[in-house]
């Protein structure tokens, strides 16, 4: 597999193959790389109350004897309407799944790999817009010819992040940002060459 190279003018100039060794990837890293992330991203804010937390509940539905009926000793009870809730979800509750650093990087291989097979993972020297306008950043992403594309920067300057910042298509991210997951997710992804550089040392 290899990476389409950009010349200036945004154009397919040459290729760059990629290590050997990302082909050779098992797609399950991904997976669990995958799922570990968006594990960590859930709010955890689901509650509800317990029969020790609802309003109400001080007296004695009914007398204990004499009426034919089961005992009761509060309206608190989850028998009841509006009574406590029995198992319900608490925010204590840890969704969070362990992966190791070796799984991630093999995640963010194997995902370059596939965006390479797609003919979708570009290298530019650099790409920025000094202007900060949104129509010049919608300008560079019309000459891509992609749905949605990933920018992944060495350092994000603050007009390139203005620019790029209103377009729904378009996600500009510094390369400590990089992982599997976002590469997975665009249909596109174009890197600096200083990152791409890192990446391929790093492997």
């Amino acid at each position: 597999m290899s990476a389409i190279v950009l010349n200036e003018n945004l154009e397919n100039g040459s290729t760059i193959n990629l290590p050997e060794d990302f082909k050779e990837i098992n797609p399950h890293n991904l997976y669990l790389y995958v799922k570990s992330y968006q594990a960590a991203l859930r709010s955890n804010t689901a509650s509800s109350k317990t029969r020790t937390e609802v309003s109400g509940g001080g007296k004695k539905p009914w007398a204990q004897k004499g009426r034919g009926g089961a005992r009761a000793g509060s309206r608190r009870s989850p028998v009841f309407v509006g009574g406590g809730q029995i198992f319900g979800p608490k925010p204590n509750r840890n969704y969070n799944q362990k992966i190791n650093k070796k799984q991630k990087a093999l995640a963010l291989k194997f995902a370059l790999n596939e965006q390479a097979e797609n003919n979708a993972l570009m290298i530019v020297d650099s790409i920025s817009v000094d202007s900060g306008k949104t129509k010049d950043a919608a300008a560079i992403v019309k000459k891509l010819n992609k749905r949605d594309v990933l920018i992944v920067k060495e350092m994000i300057d603050e007009n390139t992040f203005r620019a790029f910042n209103n377009l729904q298509n378009v996600y500009v991210i510094e390369q400590n940002e990089l992982n599997g997951y976002l590469i997975a997710t665009f249909h596109a992804v174009v890197i600096e060459k200083a990152v791409w550089e890192k990446l391929v040392k790093e492997s």
